[in-house]
């Protein structure tokens, strides 16, 4: 198939994941970066640039405009890429009016050519799984949202926050445009796609910040078929990121659907789907005349509840008493269980006493965690909000010792692609699952379309923690490898340990190769496996074995058991299947993890099995207060993290990674 020729237009903002998403397709062949449109567009792109899209579209013979603009250009600029003669990815929301609306609609059907809208969520295979899982219609949907935004997120921009700008609609609220996914997604499990299957709409907008827009709201959508939407969301959230779901009721069975990870949770189990992108959707239509996913005629509903957003009274200001104000931001305390009660119950902020009763419900957030001596000891994260450079991939993240001091890192500033303890391999057949730049021999590290990410297929409870099956997918959406994880939490003396445990079975009908950096001529950077990032900002970090100590003498260096410690914390890292020279990092910043390729490709032509107990120490311990916490770690109990017996032990590692 001829790549097609793709100009874009944004590229500061959210508009750098299309660029991105250009590179991965064309990297595929399937697309061509022909041109950028922007008022600042970045340098160095090797194409050409204009301010004028639809001079740039003729210019480039570009067949496919991405419009990742402010909301307020979306329907002059899809118009005019539509009449230059180019089919339009359009981000949401697609217009700020019913009437901008319309006049898209207008230029689709007078040009014959197509407007895809980027709602990304409903290309979810998840949605019509939605649909029937209950196995019994769906009377009512809640939704619950609660992120945090910093001051910075309303001034990054002249139309942040804005109802209008300069006497134009712009509609930058928070259902309109961060939560814009939730409610299209709501609308679309209930099949509500056109303006006309709407009877009524229910509207509590509110403001903390001092913006014009609504920062924290729900809306109440009653539909023509009686089903009934609730939706409750804030950016307002003392939490740093949860991810926003959607409440499915039946007549006696509820589920839930986490739009932004593609899991339906169903009687305790998650169940992960695909996704399809949207932009390849575009291309398959253009050439193939494959159906478009999100066309714009079934974005109706959600613009009817936008125009009602749009005519209604300012939000309300939420009394000072009721926020707390910190340095980068403004927080309502117990926005999110509020959230969660109303979409339990179908209702709205006014109904559950907003803001009177903030902090005084209780209604945890669904999260994954494990406990040890019941305590919450570690929580067990997947995030929606990755970008594919970060390698997306589930995590543990916070872990904290049994005294509550927290031994993990996300996304820290020196390596944005770290993310806590979980598994990442910086090569499996060709695709980096660690996140990052790729290091190519000779050449150094790149940043390549190559990443890959692990995706849920089901995640379930067994005693002590969960069992979960993900596949391992590259970025043409090939599924590389199958991986059984589980991961327990127990007691140990004066401490708690986590036996984390994995097996990788090749997907490809061959075997499955692991290469690390070091592989490829990057001296020492054997890293690839179950890995954990601490935090940078420890006292006094050292790291011994039971035979040496210091980063130089323990880095490659092939032994049971290891341990990572601070003035506040240690970690002992055991070895229980399987024996890799460990990776080690302590000056530049605090990482451990068992090596599968040290300096050599690892070659799997069945499974690959692996095993790691973790003891979570409160102070410093020494090493012989560590050894016999690691001898009484290398025995767990029966069902501790083994989803299969180990496999055979690998050849004896080459004499450089003896260290």
């Amino acid at each position: 198939m001829r790549p097609a020729r793709i100009v874009v237009a944004g590229v500061n903002g959210y508009g750098r994941r299309h660029l991105e998403n250009v590179g991965r397709l064309a990297a595929l062949g399937r697309a061509e970066l022909a041109g950028v449109c922007d008022v600042r567009p970045p340098s160095g792109l090797g194409v050409p640039v204009s301010a004028d899209l639809p001079a740039l579209i003729r210019e480039t013979g570009a067949e496919i405009a991405v419009i990742a603009t402010p909301i307020h250009t979306h329907a002059p600029l899809a118009v005019a890429a539509l009449e230059a003669g180019a089919h339009v990815l359009l981000e949401k929301p697609p217009a700020p009016s019913p009437e901008e609306s319309a006049a898209i609609s207008a230029a689709v059907a007078e040009t014959g050519l197509a407007c895809q809208v980027g709602f990304q969520s409903l290309g979810s295979e998840a949605i019509p799984a939605a649909r029937g899982v209950l196995g019994e219609p769906i009377r009512g949907i809640g939704v619950a949202g609660a992120w945090t935004r910093p001051f910075a997120y309303y001034t990054r921009s002249a139309w942040a926050g804005r109802r209008r700008l300069d006497g134009v609609d712009v509609m930058d609220g928070a259902l309109t445009n961060p939560f814009a996914h939730a409610v299209a997604s709501a609308l679309a499990v209930a099949g509500a796609g056109t303006a006309d299957s709407i009877d009524a709409i229910e509207l509590e907008l509110y403001r903390a910040n001092d913006i014009e827009s609504d920062d924290t709201s729900s809306a109440r959508v009653r539909l023509t078929d009686g089903t009934v939407i609730a939706i409750t969301v804030s950016l307002c959230a003392d939490r740093r990121r949860t991810e926003p779901y959607l409440h499915l009721h039946g007549e006696t069975r509820s589920a839930r659907l986490f739009y932004t990870l593609d899991e339906i949770e169903f009687d305790g189990v998650r169940t992960g789907h695909g996704r399809i992108d949207l932009l390849a959707n575009l291309i398959a239509h253009v050439r193939d005349g494959a159906d478009l996913l999100v066309p714009l005629a079934r974005t109706g509903g959600f613009t009817r509840l936008l125009d009602a957003i749009r005519l209604a009274p300012g939000p309300r200001p939420v009394k000072a008493r009721f926020v707390r104000a910190e340095p980068s931001r403004l927080v309502l305390p117990g926005i999110e269980d509020l959230a969660v009660r109303a979409a339990t119950e179908l209702a709205t902020l006014s109904e559950l006493g907003f803001p009177e009763s903030l902090g005084s419900v209780a209604a945890p957030w669904p999260e994954t965690v494990l406990r040890a001596d019941g305590r919450e000891v570690a929580a067990y994260v997947e995030r929606g909000d990755l970008q594919a450079s970060d390698a997306p991939r589930p995590h543990l993240h916070p872990v904290r010792t049994l005294g509550g001091t927290v031994v993990t890192e996300v996304q820290p500033d020196d390596h944005v692609h770290h993310f806590g303890a979980g598994v990442a391999i910086s090569d499996v057949d060709g695709v980096n699952f660690w996140g990052g730049s790729t290091y190519a021999r000779g050449e150094g590290p790149r940043m390549l379309p190559d990443h890959g990410r692990q995706r849920r297929r089901t995640l379930r409870p067994v005693d002590g923690g969960y069992a979960e099956d993900l596949d391992w997918v590259g970025p043409d959406g090939t599924v590389i490898a199958a991986e059984e994880r589980i991961l327990t939490a127990r007691t140990v003396p004066d401490a708690w340990a986590l036996d984390f445990a994995f097996t990788l079975t090749g997907r490809t009908g061959r075997p499955l190769v692991l290469r690390s950096s070091a592989c490829k001529g990057r001296t020492g950077a054997g890293y690839g496996g179950f890995f954990w990032r601490a935090p940078k900002d420890s006292s006094d970090l050292d790291v011994f074995t039971g035979e040496a100590s210091g980063e130089e003498a323990v880095h490659g260096s092939v032994t049971p058991w290891l341990a990572l410690a601070s003035d506040a914390w240690t970690l002992v890292f055991v070895q229980t299947a399987g024996l890799d020279p460990w990776f080690v990092r302590v000056a530049e910043y605090p990482g451990v993890g068992p090596a599968l390729a040290w300096d050599e490709p690892l070659t799997v032509p069945g499974s690959l099995h692996r095993a790691v107990t973790v003891v979570v120490a409160d102070g410093r311990l020494t090493p012989a207060q560590a050894r016999p916490l690691a001898t009484h770690a290398a025995s767990p109990p029966a069902g501790a993290a083994r989803p299969r017996p180990p496999a055979p032990d690998p050849p004896e590692p080459p004499a450089s990674a003896q260290g």
